[in-house]
């Protein structure tokens, strides 16, 4: 995990920020069951439109985009958002921050390779992920919290996903879909270890929601504890160096 937890603005050091909207809820996963529609939990995607567990990266090229920056045709998903009814909650929008890690010289970061995916988050967890990890906050608030809280004097409940900012400067890809991140880690003391020593942006992704009693929450992955994000750098690759 990140040495810190990440919250508030950068300052003087460099970052940039898309936001994208909802695009549909689906049980598709396309880096953890590719090709097998409806193997999934119930997701929610943003940026590229009608991602399926059979899409491909050149499908994702010339797709549409829910983003603001149009040039982003990337796609990030996230389980979704359960009411105490088990309802589906659709979200307000989301926004991916894209800056250096803790401590990183932001000269030394280099753009996603081209088509790569990776997975921040545990699914599968049950017990409390590190806030610099996974979190909750009310609105732009500092404050992050382990659940949902009550939100109802801000105007959103997010929830907040951060990825790996170090590769192995190989693979786009984890070895399997049993592991899908094994070709990124993250940084400490502003240092990548030896086993992946490639500088990247740093993803902090945040899903927004209308404020909401936060009593009886969960996620389509399960416990309300297993927040995780996807990303599959789909990109304009020249627009995403640039940035960079």
């Amino acid at each position: 995990a990140p040495d810190v937890v990440i919250r508030g603005p950068q300052g003087g050091r460099g970052q940039f920020v898309v936001q994208c909207d909802f695009d549909r809820f689906t049980a598709d996963d396309p880096i953890v069951y590719p090709d097998q529609p409806g193997a999934s939990h119930l997701h929610q995607f943003f940026g590229a439109v009608d991602v399926t567990a059979t899409s491909s990266y050149d499908d994702l090229l010339t797709a549409d985009t829910t983003c603001l920056q149009r040039a982003d045709t990337a796609s990030y998903w996230a389980p979704a958002l359960l009411d105490a009814d088990g309802v589906p909650i659709e979200p307000l929008g989301s926004l991916a921050y894209y800056r250096a890690g803790v401590g990183v010289d932001p000269e030394s970061v280099v753009a996603f390779p081209a088509d790569m995916t990776m997975v921040a988050g545990d699914h599968t967890a049950i017990e409390p992920q590190p806030l610099s990890v996974v979190a909750w906050s009310c609105g732009v608030g500092s404050l992050r919290e382990v659940t949902p809280h009550d939100c109802s004097n801000t105007d959103s409940l997010r929830m907040l996903v951060t990825f790996p900012d170090c590769w192995d400067g190989v693979h786009a890809h984890g070895s399997d879909p049993t592991r899908p991140s094994d070709h990124v880690a993250y940084s400490s003391g502003g240092e990548c270890p030896a086993t992946h020593p490639v500088h990247i942006p740093q993803l902090q992704f945040a899903v927004a929601y209308a404020p909401i009693d936060p009593a009886g929450l969960a996620l389509s992955s399960g416990s309300i504890l297993s927040g995780h994000a996807d990303l599959w750098n789909a990109w304009d690759q020249a627009k995403l160096e640039r940035e960079v």
